[in-house]
């Protein structure tokens, strides 16, 4: 990635094990952030844990896009920072229903706005991870 993007990448992993985490936590003590407002959103967490696998779901496959895997490295997604601006918002949505998720819901709101602002700057993401984009590759 370019510079602007690189100012994210500790916080992207904070984020995923961050997520990650907060899932694990609320298999053991389950509870909805927003249920001081309502009691309609306990149905996500209890008996059944929706909630939480999707957070642990999207957390793991946050985790193995920003580090990248062997796989996931030089695909199409990894390369694409417009489908990061669809995938991170619904991470963050998700991650601030569950009480364990706050924080990595504030930290996915902060690498939206930086991938949002690389992505206005016309910054790409190399196919190669960890590598700088040759200058004849990515011409405008």
């Amino acid at each position: 990635m370019a510079a602007i993007a690189k100012l994210v990448y500790q916080l992207k992993f904070a984020r995923s094990c961050n997520q990650i985490g907060g899932a694990i936590e609320g298999f053991i003590w389950p509870k909805v952030f927003w249920d001081f407002m309502t009691l309609n959103l306990n149905g996500a967490v209890n008996p059944v844990p929706v909630l939480q696998i999707l957070n642990l779901l999207l957390g793991l496959l946050g985790l193995a896009w920003e580090w990248p895997l062997k796989y996931v490295a030089g695909s199409l997604a990894h390369r694409s920072i417009e489908f990061r601006l669809i995938f991170y918002p619904l991470s963050a949505l998700l991650s601030m229903l569950l009480y364990q998720g706050t924080d990595p819901a504030l930290y996915y709101l902060i690498g939206i706005g930086v991938y949002f602002w690389a992505y206005s700057e016309g910054e790409v993401v190399c196919p190669v991870p960890w590598t700088l984009p040759k200058r004849s590759e990515y011409k405008v």
